[in-house]
């Protein structure tokens, strides 16, 4: 790993072609905005490869997890599974930033002709494991490097004090829907939250939840929402085939979240668009020491849409039902 490495790394433009996983496939053969999201994230590690800086070996000689902990993306054209895409990562760090800073496009083939499908800006650090027993024989850290190496990502201060916390103690992956501290952070709020216990599969380096696992849940939020709401995924796609639809997604990360901890999951209705868009925050906390901790934060825009022949879609306008459910008014069926 040597200075060249590092100044590939912050300088110079990269693009790699990659095909979405078949995973990400659940609109038909359009792939769903999480995993375009793990599109971008895989860009980036691919831009560290081709720098000389491998973000497994980074972890490896010197104890240094990748993560990003920011991750806007603006989806323009649907992606399908059986697209080649071009993804190119730009870095854009600044002098004096102490994050990494790229610039990230996906463009794919529509037609013969080049459309950029996806835009996204995104930061990443480099979170240093202080555990020695897992890092028996470490290197220094790459000269240059120095100023994106994190003991710990984000230090949010801690929040309200929480009145009371629920009896129930949840089994890894369990989650509640009913709980003192829900109560208390969606009081007054159109919202709906859940209590989670995080689970191993959502972490990485051992402990901590990534940028993918706020992705996960952020999905999972807005299913959650409206099958509580009484219009869920499957009642619409049965009565009107009518499906989600992301147009853009962001999640910033402000603290860390450990495997086993209790994360409190806060989707919030904040704007409606003509019967055609919505946005919707989410927030997410863990409790410690009686206080809230907001470890991370983000934001999603959805429209519905009707998908044909696999993967041609267009916009629908809902109904009124399904806008009474969203504003929080009353029965929505």
């Amino acid at each position: 790993m040597t200075d060249t490495a590092v100044k590939r790394l912050l300088s110079e433009t990269t693009t790699v072609v990659h095909s979405p996983g078949y995973e990400g496939a659940n609109i038909g053969t359009i792939i769903g905005f999480k995993h375009v999201n793990y599109l971008v994230e895989k860009a980036i590690i691919d831009h560290f490869r081709v720098s000389g800086l491998p973000v497994g070996a980074l972890y490896e000689e010197c104890g240094l997890g990748f993560d990003l902990t920011f991750l806007d993306s603006r989806l323009n054209t649907a992606l399908i599974v059986d697209d080649q895409a071009s993804i190119e990562v730009k870095p854009v760090t600044k002098d004096g930033d102490d994050e990494l800073t790229f610039k990230v496009s996906i463009t794919v083939e529509r037609d013969g002709e080049p459309n950029k499908a996806v835009s996204s800006k995104a930061r990443a650090v480099l979170r240093y494991d202080e555990d020695d027993r897992r890092m028996l024989e470490r290197k220094p850290v790459p000269a240059g490097l120095e100023r994106f190496v994190k003991a710990r990502i984000g230090g949010a201060e801690p929040g309200a004090e929480v009145a009371e916390l629920g009896a129930e103690t949840l089994i890894s992956g369990g989650s509640v829907d009913r709980d003192p501290v829900l109560e208390q952070l969606t009081a007054g709020e159109n919202a709906y939250a859940w209590k989670f216990r995080i689970p191993y599969p959502y972490v990485h380096f051992f402990e901590r939840m990534p940028m993918s696992g706020y992705l996960r849940l952020m999905e999972e939020a807005k299913h959650r929402f409206v099958d509580a709401r009484g219009i869920s995924i499957r009642a619409l796609l049965d009565e009107s085939n009518w499906i989600p639809a992301v147009t853009r997604s962001h999640v910033t990360l402000l603290d860390e979240a450990h495997l086993e901890e209790d994360l409190y999951v806060v989707y919030t209705v904040d704007n409606i668009f003509k019967n055609l868009l919505y946005t919707s925050r989410l927030d997410y906390y863990v409790v410690r020491d009686g206080r809230l901790v907001k470890t991370a934060t983000g934001e999603i825009t959805h429209a519905y849409g009707v998908v044909e022949n696999g993967k041609k879609g267009r916009l629908v306008e809902w109904d009124e039902r399904v806008a009474r459910a969203f504003r929080g008014e009353g029965d929505a069926k």
